[in-house]
């Protein structure tokens, strides 16, 4: 009885919205039959002058095109909790990107803001020259398409979009592969960072790395008081120490605490203080300059190669003087301390050496290396955090004689860390090097 029932009421809705499309249909065939233009014209305003108060208008929107960059070097950072967008690294540009033809709606300050993915074919270089008309010429231009409402424009231009691009840069710096550029010539030729140092895996005295970590913090928010103060925003290091107590190391683990890209300049392959104004101009900002081995660059006696007078031409000859080529130490001092020092922001100068009584006064002085770094030799501070790296482990029953024996026998972590490797059974590993720490006495320890 209920189902008759139900199928009834269906007929007669059915048959009632049958009846109303007729009607309708017929109403406007007779309106277009017997109105005149004008009177129909009329009704249109009317309607649309009754729908404007009654529904709200729709809003004028605005785009912005952004250029994006999809490549095998993309990252996939979560940014802003929105797993569709991800950076694209491509060299030192940086962007957002998104799978073409996506679209995703993002709310800022509740304000909406629609990204959405485009792909247009534009002609290629090489098309253009040999005035072809093959399509495979051209290649594929993606784009972001930013779309609000036209009244949010400021909003969008002066809040969101930089808002974005912090971000951008933000996630780039903890995602982003940090590179490592050499020198040859007058030129800079990158490689991908891969050296896996951070402070935490550093065998250094733990103080120590707590100082440091405190100086490169406290440099990264003074922006503002080095311009007032009047200052280049730069910072100078200098480690020294004997060979193997993890200067190169430390070097790389403040490229990575920092997220900085790494210059290693090679002295040797810069011939002339021109050659060299023009590698350091081109160092892009928020970076670390290191030159190892400083005291092997220059002579510690003076500071411009003068030739020796007694190779020099006599008197009585009509030939000018050869011209000296190479690079001097002031040459270097005018751009760390120099006007050419205001070149770049954000710059960290590591100088690196084993014999720091060899240097030049000049490169000890405040202003040029500002924070002077002893890389000794491995203490039981360094030793604990070596045996967590490789064994992971806090103690062990030979930690008491190792620490007694690491007071009187010099040994760097280089050679702790060889001796750590040479098996992966802790007992083993720790047993063999007591044998060399006690090698290492006998033979006069200290040296």
């Amino acid at each position: 009885m209920g189902l008759s029932k139900a199928e009834e009421t269906c007929k007669k809705a059915a048959t009632m919205a049958a009846a109303a499309a007729g009607y309708a249909m017929l109403a406007r065939t007779m309106s277009r039959e017997l109105l005149p233009d004008e009177v129909r014209g009329a009704v249109r305003w009317a309607a649309s002058v009754v729908r404007y108060h009654i529904l709200p208008p729709r809003p004028k929107l605005k785009t912005i095109r952004i250029g994006q960059y999809a490549d095998d070097g993309s990252l996939k950072p979560p940014l802003l909790g929105r797993p569709r967008l991800r950076l694209a690294v491509r060299g030192a540009r940086r962007s957002l990107s998104m799978v073409p033809g996506d679209s995703i709606t993002d709310v800022f300050h509740g304000v909406e803001f629609r990204w959405t993915s485009t792909r247009r074919r534009r002609r290629s270089r090489r098309g253009r020259d040999d005035d072809s008309d093959d399509d495979d010429d051209d290649e594929p231009d993606d784009s972001l398409v930013l779309c609000f409402d036209a009244e949010q424009t400021d909003m969008a231009l002066d809040k969101y979009v930089p808002f974005i691009m912090d971000k951008v840069q933000e996630d780039w710096r903890r995602y982003g592969a940090i590179q490592i550029l050499m020198n040859t010539g007058s030129f800079w030729f990158p490689m991908t960072h891969h050296h896996p140092a951070t402070f935490d895996t550093l065998a250094m005295d733990t103080e120590l790395k707590r100082s440091i970590v405190a100086d490169l913090d406290r440099f990264l928010k003074r922006n503002e008081y080095y311009r007032l103060i009047g200052k280049a925003w730069k910072r100078g290091y200098l480690l020294h120490g004997p060979p193997g107590t993890g200067k190169s190391s430390l070097v790389a683990a403040m490229a990575n605490y920092l997220h900085f890209k790494l210059y290693d300049l090679d002295i040797s392959e810069v011939l002339s203080n021109s050659a060299l104004q023009k590698l350091l101009i081109g160092m892009d900002n928020r970076c670390i300059l290191v030159i190892e081995d400083i005291d092997c660059c220059f002579s510690a006696k003076t500071r411009e190669e003068k030739p020796d007078d007694s190779e020099s031409d006599s008197s009585d000859s009509t030939e000018p003087p050869a011209r000296v080529e190479g690079i001097t130490l002031s040459g270097l001092l005018n751009f760390i301390d120099g006007l050419w020092s205001t070149c770049g922001e954000e710059r960290i100068i590591v100088f690196t050496t084993n014999y720091k009584e060899r240097l030049d006064p000049a490169l000890l002085r405040p202003g040029w290396m500002d924070m002077q770094v002893y890389m000794g030799y491995c203490g039981w501070e360094a030793f604990k955090t070596l045996a967590h790296n490789y064994f992971l482990i806090g103690d062990h029953p030979l930690f008491q004689e190792i620490q007694g024996m690491l007071v009187e026998v010099e040994v760097t972590p280089a050679e702790v860390s060889e001796m750590l490797l040479r098996s992966e059974d802790a007992d083993v590993a720790l047993q063999g090097l007591v044998g060399f720490l006690q090698d290492k006495k006998e033979q006069g320890g200290k040296h």
